[in-house]
């Protein structure tokens, strides 16, 4: 999933009770401009101790999940900040864990702008962003400047392949990025997923898949030794596979054992947005209209995959009555984004306490 014009405005502070009028204000920008902008201000208040330390009205809700504690299971998706370069300001706003990334071993711009595209009727996105980033060694350094994960934060980091690099190294990239990241990650997540850089999501089938978890799995072997500590990885998948497709990943997570599945990044599909403006627009689609798909595709899972193994639920989640949904599907945890730009952070709190009303009728 892309970077979007998320208006961080903190709707649970008196100092930022305007998010209304502040996405008004961003919605007159172009996409990627606001999101920008928006994060360069964030970055600010937090730095000037405006919105550091500030505590936030949540029901308490620790959940286990990878052998990881998360003080509540409601975590930021990758894509926001691509870089790293905002992980204290963004685990400030009451998250469960954050995701950064996706990062590549080396720079890359991504794809020509424009590529970044509002529906607002539909509350969704569509981006070709194409993992826009600063490389590897500028992402450690951010990671390792931010006191996010010694506060107790949970961090995952989420791994790619560069654009020129032909897919049949594909599994070089992700072995070079994996060992760069390994120290400074609670979890990482390998994305094989994203519909914006060519031919990545053949790496979700078949021989592709199998060679590649199989040097990943080699990989962290070495890597737990060496570190002295066994790192998480996750997985994570596209809304846009068949049933064969499923039982392949499904097969593949368990025989190479990665420790969770991330269900799901963007769609290429465009049934649920026809004929609005920008709909045509090449990219994958994130936001409400991609909740339902992807909430299958939770469900395929959990049934293939049994009780026990992790479910990271991700896709169209604008409210807290769709977490709940997924978790009912079968998600462990579950992770917003595009949801954030239409709504505001008070998602996060609606997140949390809807799931945590359920919990309180189950007990």
């Amino acid at each position: 999933m892309g970077a979007g014009n998320l208006c961080l405005i903190i709707n649970m502070n008196p100092l930022f009770k305007t998010y209304g009028l502040a996405k008004q204000a961003l919605f007159a920008l172009d996409p990627e401009r606001a999101h920008n902008a928006t994060m360069a201000a964030l970055q600010k208040a937090y730095d000037c101790d405006v919105t550091r330390g500030m505590t936030h009205d949540l029901p308490i809700l620790p959940t286990t999940v990878m052998g990881l504690s998360f003080k509540n299971p409601v975590g930021l998706a990758a894509g926001l900040d691509k870089d790293g370069a905002h992980i204290d300001a963004l685990g400030n706003l009451g998250f469960g864990f954050i995701e950064v990334g996706t990062v590549t071993p080396r720079a890359q711009p991504g794809n020509p702008k424009p590529r970044m595209f509002r529906l607002p009727k539909a509350e969704a996105l569509i981006n070709r962003l194409g993992f826009n980033n600063a490389g590897l060694d500028a992402f450690i350094a951010n990671v390792n400047r931010s006191q996010y994960r010694s506060r107790g934060g949970v961090l995952g980091l989420n791994i790619g392949k560069n654009a020129d690099t032909p897919i049949e190294k594909a599994t070089d990239d992700y072995l070079i990025a994996l060992a760069g990241v390994y120290p400074h990650a609670d979890y990482v997540t390998v994305n094989i997923s994203s519909p914006n850089t060519k031919n990545l999501r053949d790496l979700q089938s078949g021989d592709a898949l199998d060679g590649l978890l199989a040097a990943v799995a080699a990989e962290r072997e070495r890597l737990a030794q060496q570190h002295a500590r066994r790192v998480p990885i996750a997985v994570k998948i596209a809304p846009d596979v068949d049933e064969h497709q499923l039982d392949a990943i499904t097969e593949a997570l368990v025989r190479h054992q990665m420790d969770a599945v991330i269900a799901t990044n963007t769609t290429i599909s465009r049934d649920r947005v026809q004929g609005l403006p920008h709909a045509n627009e090449a990219g994958g689609l994130s936001g409400a209209p991609l909740h339902e798909q992807s909430l299958a595709v939770i469900a395929q899972l959990r049934a293939k995959l049994g009780a026990g193994f992790p479910i990271i639920g991700v896709g169209g989640i604008v409210s807290g009555k769709h977490a709940l949904e997924k978790v009912r599907a079968g998600a462990d945890l579950v992770q917003i984004y595009t949801g954030l730009i239409y709504q505001g952070p008070g998602l996060i709190g609606d997140c949390v306490e809807a799931l945590a009303r359920s919990t309180r009728r189950q007990a």
